[in-house]
């Protein structure tokens, strides 16, 4: 699975991409986030308030309860604001 992070999300992370492959327990885009957040320090102040991060997979924003497969690109983002 190919893990992108964007803004802040990246800062705290540490990096802009990885690629992992999760247990097979992690099914949905929530599941991914509390698994990376045990991953490091980085990881867990970037999801630390998961509410705050939003998510795309393959390209396309969804909800937390959104599929994730082990060929997916899940990118993970604030939440965008105009000006």
């Amino acid at each position: 699975m190919q893990i992108l992070y964007f803004a802040w999300v990246r800062q705290k992370v540490g990096h802009g991409a990885e690629t992992l492959e999760p247990p097979a327990e992690v099914t949905d885009v929530a599941g991914l986030m509390r698994w990376l957040a045990a991953r490091s320090p980085g990881h867990a102040a970037a999801f630390a308030q998961p509410g705050q991060v939003r998510a795309a997979v393959n390209q396309e924003f969804c909800p937390p309860d959104h599929p994730v497969r082990p060929n997916d690109e899940v990118a993970f983002f604030p939440p965008v604001t105009g000006g």
